[in-house]
């Protein structure tokens, strides 16, 4: 079963004025995939994301998750945001123990607590599990929140650019510990990620999904990614495909951004 979003329509009204934001949205993502959207500001990734963990209504069209309607957040979907949205009171085993409990409440307490460690651990920060967030950095924040998403064991994991708050080499290793977990440790299907960076959404994905701004319809092209997994971050810039990849993405790119300010 898959991740189906068909003929997605989102509109925002501000001062009086509509804009639709998502504009016919299709997209399937099958069990076993990394999907990346990438696009400017304002083009919608970050509203179709939060539609698909059902934190928006649409206005039109339908998304369902293995053939159920998605109307409402569930355990199912799990989110990892730019800003980790831990709870700052609690230390990072509480903030990700509570939330598997919430998420998982027929699991029982002794399987809660067992998924709290393996992924806790799994990012390295079992030592580190009686810190609050404020006591410890950024990445392992943010490694917390990724803990916590996993432990859940969804079906799809939903990321809203999960590293675009971190420097360069934190940001480089989660994004190798997001693959090293989501392959060897974790139950989780399907990956659907928001990315500003190209070269980000070309080491990740096995799809990149490019999204444009209006009048025309959302998604404006579906890159396949053709680069065998695993994927070194040093030698995959110099394969043809990577390059292929990465010169369509900012063609296209560039091609919205200047009829963006055409039409400005």
């Amino acid at each position: 079963m898959s991740l189906l979003v068909e003929g997605v329509e989102k509109c925002f009204t501000h001062g009086g004025s509509t804009q639709a934001v998502l504009r016919g949205v299709d997209l399937e993502v099958q069990p076993g995939e990394l999907v990346a959207l990438i696009g400017h500001s304002g083009c919608g990734k970050s509203t179709l994301v939060r539609a698909i963990g059902g934190l928006l209504s649409i206005d039109g069209g339908s998304i369902s998750l293995d053939g159920e309607a998605v109307t409402a957040p569930g355990p199912d979907r799990a989110m990892v945001f730019q800003h980790y949205s831990l709870l700052p009171r609690l230390n990072l085993l509480d903030n990700v123990r509570q939330a598997v409990r919430a998420a998982r409440p027929d699991w029982g307490r002794a399987k809660a607590d067992a998924a709290t460690e393996r992924y806790l651990t799994a990012v390295g920060l079992w030592e580190h599990r009686d810190k609050r967030p404020a006591q410890v950095s950024g990445g392992m924040q943010q490694r917390a929140a990724v803990a916590r998403a996993f432990a859940v064991e969804p079906r799809a994991l939903l990321l809203d650019e999960p590293f675009g708050a971190l420097d360069a080499l934190t940001r480089a290793r989660l994004q190798t510990q997001l693959i090293d977990l989501w392959r060897s440790e974790s139950d989780t299907e399907i990956v659907l990620m928001v990315t500003h960076g190209i070269d980000e959404a070309i080491l990740l994905a096995d799809r990149i999904v490019v999204m444009g701004n209006g009048p025309g319809p959302s998604v404006v092209d579906v890159i396949p990614v053709d680069l065998p997994r695993p994927r070194d971050r040093v030698s995959v810039i110099d394969e043809p495909a990577y390059r292929q990849v990465q010169a369509r993405l900012l063609e296209l790119l560039m091609r919205d951004d200047a009829s963006g300010d055409a039409a400005a």
